[in-house]
């Protein structure tokens, strides 16, 4: 009887740490979208069903996975406990790095013909009119000053607890993100770099910095990080804070009542101009979270329908848009390593909003085309980061089984793109 009781009162005190842990999750999700001004739009849910044998766990608590169950990372030559943070060169509004003839064409009236060329394509006319979000040369200027400003101030803000709000010497503010592992500063930052690979501008510029005791950096706010117990020479991931933002939901072809996003969805011949041009960049997401098996966007809400029938109605984890309605791709920590690891999990997920999609941004494809054709995916985003970050010997790279893992995923995703092409090409 003893037995009994004993065996019963440990599954009701697990059941309660697992529901206190779920109602702060929801809490600091709620905090971080308030510190980032979010709205609330209207949305629905995903177009597919969901697969029988969901597990119970919530993909936030795959984000707390212990590291001793963590498997060895080849490459890793750094201290044990890195860190994640993101920085921002301050509280400006997010601008299209771009003419004003270009901003008046996108808010204009859709040009006559269709939104789609050569069966999957989106049209090249909307392709000119995509905006860049952050040019290579303006993230490499910003990196260069990431790096050597001083912080001059750290206070609480930037969702989780472990995180911290900082400003900056010159007065300009950034968000400095301590991450729960090692993994999620690596992936972060692996993640940025592959978006540079594939063209994709819409992933704010980041830069690595570490935590040292003689750092003129981080001297003023020495007292704060030895309050917060953020380890000496931790390396961090610095990425530009954005304001003026406001929260994304899933757009109708994605939803569950729609077929998905395709050549021949009626639907696009009475969309405005903005309103492509915002599906075009979701095409560009979902590659690059397939790519990156990042599960803690899209697919988690894909995830969570199955306790929140009303999850896609809300604002999209970690997805901004500008007022003009450029979308930005943030806080990508469970991409590449994490999402590599617990792929076995989210893999169906993936797939699914995969699936769902047959459009495409042209130029991103022909990147896709190209890693999967020269079959070098690991040197090149090896020989990028390592010329365009001081600190990745520091850091280190993908191991070689997950290096493997990008390249098959880059291969799959052509083979996707080519069975796309041949179901609509004719069109």
């Amino acid at each position: 009887m003893r037995a009994v009781s004993a065996n019963l009162f440990a599954l009701l005190f697990l059941c309660a740490l697992a529901s206190v842990f779920y109602v702060w999750s929801a809490l600091e999700n709620r905090l971080e979208r308030h510190k980032r001004r979010y709205s609330v739009p209207g949305g629905g849910s995903f177009h597919q069903g969901l697969p029988a044998d969901l597990s119970a766990k919530t993909f936030r608590a795959l984000l707390a996975v212990p590291a001793a169950q963590r498997p060895h990372l080849g490459g890793r030559l750094g201290a044990p406990n890195h860190t994640d943070q993101t920085v921002s060169a301050g509280n400006r509004d997010y601008h299209v790095n771009g003419d004003n003839k270009r901003s008046a064409r996108r808010e204009g009236p859709v040009k006559l013909g269709s939104p789609v060329e050569d069966g999957i394509f989106w049209n090249e006319w909307l392709e000119d009119l995509l905006p860049v979000g952050f040019t290579e040369e303006y993230a490499r200027d910003w990196r260069e000053r990431a790096r050597t400003y001083r912080i001059v101030k750290l206070e609480a803000g930037c969702g989780r607890i472990s995180n911290q709000l900082a400003t900056f010497a010159d007065g300009t503010k950034a968000c400095v993100r301590y991450g729960i592992n090692a993994d999620q500063v690596q992936g972060e930052t692996l993640t940025y770099y592959l978006a540079s690979l594939l063209g994709i501008t819409n992933v704010p510029p980041l830069a690595l910095s570490q935590l040292n005791s003689d750092s003129e950096q981080w001297a003023a706010v020495r007292t704060r990080i030895d309050g917060l117990q953020w380890s000496d020479r931790a390396v961090v991931s610095l990425t530009e804070w954005v304001s003026n933002l406001t929260g994304v939901v899933t757009p109708a072809p994605l939803r569950q009542e729609s077929s998905g996003l395709h050549p021949v969805l009626e639907d696009l011949w009475n969309k405005t101009t903005a309103e492509l041009l915002e599906l075009m960049q979701w095409t560009d997401l979902i590659i690059f979270d397939y790519l990156t098996a990042n599960f803690d966007r899209l697919v988690s809400n894909l995830f969570s329908l199955q306790w929140d029938s009303r999850v896609m109605e809300r604002d999209t984890n970690n997805l901004l848009k500008t007022p003009h309605g450029d979308l930005v791709f943030i806080d990508n920590e469970a991409g590449l390593v994490h999402g590599f690891r617990v792929l076995n999990m989210w893999e169906k997920y993936h797939n699914t909003v995969l699936s769902s999609v047959c459009v495409f941004r042209k130029r991103t494809t022909q990147r896709v085309a190209e890693l999967h054709r020269r079959r070098d995916s690991r040197k090149r985003l090896l020989e990028l980061y390592r010329d365009s970050e001081p600190l990745s010997l520091e850091l280190g790279f993908l191991s070689d089984e997950h290096a493997g893992v990008l390249q098959d995923r880059i291969d799959r995703l052509y083979k996707h793109i080519l069975h796309c092409k041949g179901k609509y090409s004719q069109l």
